[in-house]
């Protein structure tokens, strides 16, 4: 399944323009690798998102076609969510 539409069947990224966005910007890694929107993901890969000053790694557990809501999250696990801190601001 390619990554821009895994992260909107999980509903990681609500839209999967968007998500097609930010990978070709190359904010997303596979198992380490900068990832390209239609870049392939599979079962127990790690993938890490750059969102802004967040960063967010799941491993993916389980890839399915369409979810309802209450499904979802059973497609990944959230293995670390770090924040940077904005020291502008101190």
């Amino acid at each position: 399944m390619r990554i821009d539409k895994f992260l909107k069947v999980s509903r990681i990224i609500k839209r999967r323009s968007v998500a097609k966005e930010i990978a070709d910007k190359g904010r997303i890694l596979i198992n380490g690798k900068v990832a390209k929107s239609s870049s392939d993901v599979k079962s127990n890969d790690e993938i890490t998102i750059k969102f802004g000053n967040k960063t967010l790694t799941v491993l993916v557990k389980e890839l399915l076609d369409t979810t309802k809501k209450d499904d979802a999250q059973r497609m990944y696990e959230i293995t670390s969510e770090t924040y940077e801190r904005d020291f502008k601001n101190e």
